[in-house]
């Protein structure tokens, strides 16, 4: 693996895809003015930026000043994308059938008892009694998921972005691993806290399967996106970008699944690698 100093940048970069908690905020959830900078930088030299995050669009604030062009991020590990220029509205959905999202509650309970679940909804969160609260939604409901998952009528029914599975006992990688061997054929398990709690989304939903999907529409290849990540549910989006950069304070998987590493996210490790593209730009005279 190369660091973000000795690594060569492709010939030609149309996409930055980055993160955000853990790789381009700060421990903080700030966004350092070295980092305002790159990407303003990068905007101007005609490189587009995608913020690809697990956070849902409800939680996009701290960013949202710093998005040019097209204003699109993707969110919840690939189950949405927002549009950042209009307070957050999703733009295009990939949900997670209710059907399976039961069967996957079922299957983990057995497992691995003493799971607890909440559901993302394309409005908002909801979660059991014994799940940890989320503090920032203040407004959610409080159920046991067949009832948060209960199939409103036709018509009415709001997406599944994804479940959420807690457990206060279990390693969180350990947890992962339990959970795809028990359901990974019915959907997608991922994660990024440091906690044992897990992100299922639908069937091949993921950051890369989404990003490829915006790049496409776009005609831009995987060989002229640059990727950085620092958690599991980056992993997929590091492998598929033709050039990719773990963290210094990355899990050992992306750091595997990335082909450079940069310094850390306080260290401002994004705006570092940002700088030297745009550097080596100038001095071929690519791009405005």
């Amino acid at each position: 693996m190369t660091s973000a100093t000795d690594s060569p940048s492709p010939a030609v970069i149309r996409l930055i895809a980055t993160d955000l908690d853990g790789t381009l905020l700060r421990d903080d959830k700030t966004v350092s003015d070295r980092t305002v900078a790159a990407l303003a930088a990068a905007e101007e030299a005609g490189i587009e930026v995608f913020f690809v995050t697990g956070r849902p669009a409800r939680w996009m604030d701290v960013v949202s000043d710093h998005v040019h062009g097209h204003g699109l991020a993707i969110c919840a590990n690939g189950a949405a994308v927002a549009d950042l220029h209009a307070g957050g509205e999703l733009v295009e959905v990939r949900p997670l059938e209710r059907a399976i999202a039961l069967d996957v509650v079922h299957s983990l309970r057995a497992a691995a008892p003493g799971t607890t679940f909440a559901v993302e909804l394309a409005t908002g969160i909801h979660y059991e009694p014994d799940y940890p609260p989320f503090h920032l939604d203040p407004c959610a409901s409080v159920a046991v998921a067949e009832k948060l998952l209960h199939e409103e009528p036709p018509g009415t029914g709001v997406p599944v972005l994804k479940l959420l599975a807690h457990h206060a006992e279990l390693a969180p990688d350990d947890f992962l691993a339990l959970a795809r061997a028990t359901a990974g054929e019915r959907a997608s398990f991922t994660r990024s806290s440091p906690t044992a709690l897990l992100e299922v989304s639908g069937p091949g939903v993921s950051k890369a399967s989404t990003l490829e999907l915006c790049c496409a529409e776009r005609g831009i290849s995987p060989a002229e996106v640059v990727a950085f990540g620092d958690m599991p549910n980056d992993v997929e989006m590091l492998s598929w970008a033709g050039t990719s950069y773990a963290m210094g304070n990355a899990h050992p998987a992306a750091l595997a699944a990335a082909s450079g590493r940069t310094s850390t996210n306080g260290e401002d490790g994004v705006a570092v690698v940002i700088e030297r593209i745009i550097a080596e730009r100038r001095a071929s005279g690519i791009g405005r």
